[in-house]
């Protein structure tokens, strides 16, 4: 993990230059020098530095030998001997690094160099949205870190804090939530209702952390809209869906009864997210439950699904494609049918992002959304 323009050989002169030499050319120059920085939140202050190298197959070696500088032109300062093909420096690195081989006759080889250059930094995230999600959020970022310099391209940092309502302010508590390599990411496992602020860097494959996206901020909150789906192979405890569970038997929908993520091996979902073939699908799975899609196209919002169709139900798995809607139906176990709509907003490789609706009245196919355009959280009509 090195880009070839960081890694040259200098002449055994110049090792003469910083000490004295009782051999060079008698032990071979160690090969394909690199660094690694480790990243600390603060581009400007990594807080180490790991160098890596190919050994050395002499049979008379003994040690190699770690030598730094903080500017070009000076003289190298011997920072360490390691039998290891790896050497580790906490702190802000310096400039420049090399690297020899000491064979057991003490004679030692020409300095392999490699100069730790901050142009190699990757540009920042140019910008950072984020999706309220039920216990989690949702963020997405422009990819141009990676379109600007593919190959130099590592990953991508992201960072949370507290965020104040009272002073619009984030918290000094910036931890890291995660790294990813798509310019997207879910932070779960968050409390409803607790605001926080979000930034991402990119990392190079030197370990140059960019400058931060710009700074969101988002609250996670229990909703009918913006839930978050795992595909089965990724996720399987957070990979079903009910949209009613009448727990208690008595026969109202209450909003922890309603719109249950669970485990896709449950017989007790309606339908689980399955991925094959890197495509993702809707399977019905509880007995009694079927999937069409509706209409022929995208559509413009859930509420878009008014009156569920009467035909064109199938028990097999239905591709996801965002925008489009899906309509389940669902056996109620009183002899009428139950009806819920999907529609994705979000389809990502691993997961997906829906708003639902569900109609508690039997065998009532109405799923528009009833109550006014303001209506927020579950949406549902109740018998």
């Amino acid at each position: 993990m090195y880009r070839s323009k960081l890694l040259f050989v200098i002449a055994a002169a110049a090792l003469a230059a910083c000490k004295d030499s009782s051999g060079p050319g008698l032990i071979s120059t160690p090969t394909n020098l690199y660094y690694v920085l480790d990243a600390s939140g603060d581009p400007q202050t990594p807080a180490g530095l790991t160098l890596y190298w190919d050994a050395v197959t002499d049979p008379d070696l003994m040690v190699y030998r770690v030598y730094s500088r903080a500017s070009s032109g000076a003289q190298y300062d011997l920072r360490g001997e390691t039998s290891s093909t790896t050497f580790s420096d906490a702190g802000i690195p310096d400039l420049d690094y090399a690297v020899s081989a000491v064979n057991i006759d003490g004679d030692e080889s020409a300095l392999a160099e490699v100069e730790v250059d901050e142009r190699l930094r990757l540009q920042a995230p140019n910008d950072l949205t984020s999706t309220s999600l039920n216990g989690a959020v949702y963020l997405n970022w422009t990819d141009n870190p990676y379109l600007a310099e593919p190959d130099g391209f590592w990953r991508y940092r992201v960072y949370s804090a507290s965020y104040s309502l009272d002073t619009q302010l984030c918290g000094n508590d910036w931890a890291l939530e995660g790294t990813t390599v798509a310019p997207e990411f879910v932070s779960g496992a968050l409390p409803n209702g607790i605001s926080l602020c979000f930034g991402v860097s990119a990392e190079s494959i030197e370990g140059w952390e960019s400058m931060w996206s710009p700074i969101v901020w988002d609250t996670p909150r229990p909703d009918a809209r913006n839930v978050l789906l795992y595909a089965d192979a990724v996720d399987p405890t957070q990979a079903g869906f009910r949209f009613f569970l009448d727990s208690n038997g008595d026969g109202v929908a209450s909003d922890l009864e309603l719109g249950i993520v669970s485990a896709s091996s449950s017989s007790a979902v309606d339908f689980y997210l399955h991925r094959a073939s890197g495509v993702l699908s809707f399977v019905p799975k509880r007995a009694g439950t079927t999937v069409a899609q509706y209409g022929s196209g995208p559509l413009d919002d859930l509420t878009s699904i008014d009156i569920a169709p009467t035909t064109g139900y199938a028990t097999s798995g239905i591709e996801v494609v965002p925008g489009y809607g899906y309509v389940f139906q669902m056996d109620g176990g009183d002899g009428f049918a139950r009806f819920g709509a999907v529609r994705p907003t979000h389809v990502g490789q691993d997961f997906i992002i829906f708003d639902w609706s569900y109609q508690t009245d039997p065998g009532n196919p109405q799923l528009k959304v009833q109550g006014g355009p303001d209506l927020k959280g579950v949406v549902v009509r109740r018998r």
